[in-house]
């Protein structure tokens, strides 16, 4: 399918250049409209060459002197190109200066003597030449001159054009690559905070375990057949957050304040899998404290194509780890760079009690997005 679709680029390419070349062919006959006729050799001529000298400086001379800054030679050969054109032009097919090549120039022996054709005496002493003025040599030879500038332009736009847009590709895949790593983390450091959760309740031989398990199950479900997406419903998303937190509401003693609002439609609105769920995290790993109580409080307001999130926890359980402490938030900040530069704005504070993080994000809503 590739290879076909290259394939036809080049055919088209093709068909463009020569309607192209058609259309300013044409348009050139407009000059012998009154008088078809007259259309002379060096007309096919010019023509002919022009597109050879078209192409020779757009495939040869601009890639190979100019864009590698080898000025001398590329002009050397331009001009000297049309140099060659232009002799054969003005020496063969230009029928002003045809006729004035030696073979063509009259002698005085062959021109009639007589008072009635040279009064002044009736004789010539020098055979007949007439000089064409050096504008009528060279005027021809700006034809070649706009023909090298148009090609060099167009062959120098394309590479630009080209250089740019492999470096967008490049750049796209280095994100796409890093996007995919960061997603990756994410699944084995949230597998690894629920499985500590339903630890410590096996530890505990609650009997809570199997609901733990069946909460485990469908939070694995989504992150399993639907993360693989470019984005997914924003619905789903907080469905799968609601679900986190009640798993880890089986582990803990009181809970209270554990708090989470959302107000606004979250149909047809669609996110980053995965985006916020390292908040949520953090909040839980460091918002409990040793008696099993816990203070997280989340609102999730949603506005138009705006999406605000708050988070709250207390600082109660916070010994930073200088090998795992922040991994989760280190990636979601690295995320929102990657896939939000210019449409989210993330404030986190602290104080002495509480650790609290409000992101404002602008949602993507184009389903086609989900693949």
């Amino acid at each position: 399918m590739q290879i076909d679709t290259i394939k036809n680029t080049g055919n088209n390419k093709i068909l463009f250049h020569c309607a192209i070349w058609l259309f300013f062919i044409l348009t050139s006959l407009i000059q012998f409209y009154e008088s078809p006729f007259k259309i002379n050799n060096d007309f096919y001529v010019q023509w002919i060459t022009g597109i050879v000298l078209f192409y020779l400086n757009y495939f040869y001379l601009v890639p190979n002197y100019l864009l590698q800054k080898k000025y001398w030679l590329y002009f050397t050969f331009a001009f000297g190109l049309i140099a060659l054109f232009m002799i054969i032009r003005l020496t063969y097919f230009i029928p002003e200066f045809r006729h004035l090549r030696p073979e063509n120039i009259v002698p005085p022996s062959t021109i009639p003597h007589g008072p009635h054709f040279f009064p002044e005496g009736g004789r010539m002493h020098q055979r007949i030449e007439m000089k064409q003025p050096l504008f009528f040599k060279i005027g021809p030879s700006f034809f070649y001159i706009l023909i090298i500038t148009i090609s060099a332009i167009i062959r120098t736009l394309t590479e630009f054009y080209n250089n740019q847009q492999n470096k967008l590709i490049a750049e796209t895949h280095r994100t796409n690559t890093e996007l995919i790593y960061l997603r990756k983390q994410t699944n084995p450091h949230f597998l690894f905070n629920s499985l500590n959760s339903i630890y410590s309740l096996a530890h505990k031989k609650s009997d809570l375990v199997p609901d733990a398990i069946v909460t485990l199950s469908e939070l694995m479900r989504y992150m399993l057949y639907e993360t693989d997406n470019k984005t997914v419903a924003l619905e789903k998303e907080v469905n799968y957050i609601q679900n986190y937190i009640e798993l880890q509401k089986l582990r803990l003693n009181n809970i209270e304040d554990i708090v989470i609002n959302v107000h606004g439609d979250t149909r047809n609105k669609f996110i980053e899998p995965l985006l916020l769920i390292s908040f949520v995290e953090n909040a839980f790993k460091y918002g409990t404290d040793y008696k099993g109580a816990a203070h997280v409080k989340i609102k999730i307001l949603i506005t138009d194509h705006n999406l605000d999130f708050w988070i709250e926890n207390t600082i109660e359980n916070y010994v930073k780890d200088p090998e795992n402490s922040g991994i989760g938030l280190v990636n979601i900040q690295n995320r929102l760079d990657l896939l939000y530069p210019n449409a989210h704005e993330l404030t986190i504070t602290q104080d002495s009690e509480y650790y609290r993080v409000h992101l404002n994000l602008k949602l993507d809503e184009i389903k086609t997005a989900i693949h």
